[in-house]
């Protein structure tokens, strides 16, 4: 099966908010798929029908096959694995029993469970007490015990809510090379994160905002369809020379603060005029032409 995620004009609705309006893609078997958007976008709401959590307004989503729909529920469920960002893990209780929790509510056989829990502990290459309490385990280590916890069932979908929030970044590194791991052995893995340097680990990645699908494509595709001009860094000091930067302002399609210096791109109506602008700003500022990041690409087509 190509698409192991199918969703058809998808709409969601409470009362007379809509959530999730007419949103189509689908997800390959075996992709990592980035799911992006600000807060209130609508992908929390689309990964609970996704979860079976949820049956849609109207539209329809089909998950390995089986169709979201009243009655499908614990078939689509069996299928996915969630690990929340926020409640994954019991901090009171030991990883031992959270694992044998989490494998009871999927009333997997002891056997099976143990089985899977070496497996599993293996592929994180973890080697620690399975007495000790998830409050005593450092982040990095308590998101890798939450990942092993949300696929203890073996399923074939794989959706997680931001896991790396909070984490330090050599155990971000280390999570997401367990994700490439995943993938590897054929699982599909659904993610959504604020991290855009995570994000590039995506194979593709959907842009929602305000309900709606508003781009879907490769990191690097959605790159060059969003800048099709040249973007520049500029580096600058001085409360003089910002000022002289902002008289620009009227000419330009971008001017963003990126960490302590901007990105910059002239306006398409102006494209004549740049080789003469970045001359003027080079009097008084660094300027280096730069590859748009995804980070400017959600800047431009969400937060704007």
């Amino acid at each position: 099966m190509e698409y192991i995620v199918e969703v058809h004009n998808l709409v969601v609705k409470f009362g007379d908010f809509s959530a999730v309006k007419n949103v189509s893609f689908q997800v390959r078997q075996g992709e990592i798929f980035g799911f992006l958007g600000a807060n209130g976008a609508g992908k929390t709401t689309t990964i609970r029908v996704l979860c079976g959590l949820h049956v849609p307004t109207s539209g329809r989503v089909i998950i390995d096959g089986d169709e979201v729909k009243a009655g499908s529920e614990q078939r689509i469920k069996a299928k996915v694995g969630y690990m929340s960002q926020r409640f994954t893990l019991y901090p009171d209780l030991t990883i031992e029993e959270n694992l044998s929790f989490a494998a009871s509510l999927r009333q997997l056989p002891r056997s099976v469970y143990l089985s899977r829990r070496g497996d599993l502990l293996d592929f994180i290459d973890f080697k620690q007490n399975l007495k000790q309490q998830v409050a005593s385990l450092p982040g990095g280590v308590k998101q890798e015990i939450a990942l092993v916890a949300s696929i203890i069932h073996d399923p074939k979908l794989i959706f997680l809510d931001e896991p790396t929030a909070g984490v330090a970044p050599m155990a971000r590194a280390r999570f997401w090379e367990l994700i490439r791991r995943l993938t590897d052995h054929g699982k599909t893995v659904f993610v959504t994160t604020h991290y855009m340097d995570e994000a590039e680990n995506c194979g593709r990645i959907a842009l929602m905002r305000s309900g709606e699908l508003i781009a879907l494509d490769s990191p690097s595709q959605l790159k060059k369809d969003t800048y099709q001009q040249n973007m520049y860094l500029v580096k600058i000091t001085g409360a003089d020379n910002i000022a002289k930067l902002l008289t620009f302002k009227p000419k330009l399609e971008l001017l963003e603060p990126y960490g302590r210096h901007f990105h910059l791109v002239v306006a398409k109506e102006h494209a004549g005029e740049e080789a003469a602008m970045i001359k003027n700003l080079s009097e008084f500022c660094y300027v280096e032409q730069v590859a748009p990041s995804l980070e400017d690409v959600f800047v431009k087509l969400v937060e704007r």
